[in-house]
């Protein structure tokens, strides 16, 4: 069953709980899986950019973090899909750096991290896996690109399968459409799908659509869907709602296994 949860607050009582979450905004998703906390792509700035001196020269943000990182309970795992600016924000890592977090991230970009500072940070190409406590975490091939200065062209950039405490979450990063998300399937769904739907005009290219996240996401045969990537920066020339508007058109008699549309939404899955 699929309900929505307050937004103020991911706690629950239900024993049949098995995965809590809430939108924070563009790509970044608090979830928590039994007892651990899970946070993909954190990016808490007011810009997404190059940071200089006290400055950052990268697009505003049109609406604030649903939660700030200061609010943020014990992060034990962070998932980095690439390296680009408005899904790898250094000064918000920098913010979240503890010895009781491990990062996972993709192949050559931990070189932007302050390693140290984690309990762990591990790279993984495609097919690589690692456990985090008792989560399984596996990188797929997207389709995408992984450079953060245009010359490095050189770093990786994944999507991530996480399996584990009787869930599976599937977090598709960034990427343009593509039929790798066949290969994911199992004889056991999704429970959720995180997947971007925004920034395909004019770089269809490089993002999906919102028909195209659809599609990827039934490929992979998920159960609920999280789209993300969309009402947080301006980086394409599509209106801001359209991609959801789309989204849930494309979704028909299933947009009630759309688990957010708004940034700060919540949900629980049982």
């Amino acid at each position: 069953m699929l309900d929505q949860a307050p937004s103020s607050a991911l706690v629950s009582t239900r024993t049949d709980l098995i995965l809590q979450g809430i939108w924070v905004g563009h790509s970044t998703v608090l979830l928590r899986i039994g007892e651990l906390n899970v946070l993909t792509d954190p990016v808490f700035s007011s810009r997404c950019g190059l940071y200089f001196g006290l400055g950052n020269l990268g697009p505003k943000r049109l609406a604030p973090p649903a939660i700030s990182l200061k609010n943020l309970p014990k992060i034990d795992l962070i998932l980095l899909s690439h390296a680009h600016m408005d899904h790898f924000d250094v000064r918000s890592l920098r913010a979240l750096e503890s010895q009781g977090t491990r990062v996972v991230t993709a192949r050559k970009t931990s070189d932007l991290l302050r390693v140290k500072r984690y309990g762990s940070v591990t790279e993984l190409g495609w097919g690589e896996s690692t456990q985090a406590g008792p989560l399984r975490i596996t990188a797929f091939e997207v389709r995408h690109w992984g450079a953060r200065m245009m010359t490095d062209n050189w770093r990786g950039y994944n999507g991530y399968t996480i399996e584990g405490e009787g869930t599976r979450v599937l977090f598709g990063g960034d990427t343009a459409f593509t039929n790798t998300f066949r290969n994911l399937r199992s004889s056991k769904p999704f429970d959720l799908a995180i997947l971007p739907i925004g920034a395909y005009d004019p770089w269809i290219a490089a993002h999906c659509n919102p028909e195209q996240a659809w599609q990827m996401g039934t490929d992979a045969s998920a159960h609920a869907w999280l789209p993300v990537h969309h009402k947080t920066f301006a980086l394409s020339r599509e209106p801001r709602n359209e991609p959801i508007e789309r989204f849930l058109t494309a979704a028909g008699r299933d947009s009630g296994r759309v688990m957010a549309c708004d940034i700060g939404d919540s949900f629980e899955i049982y």
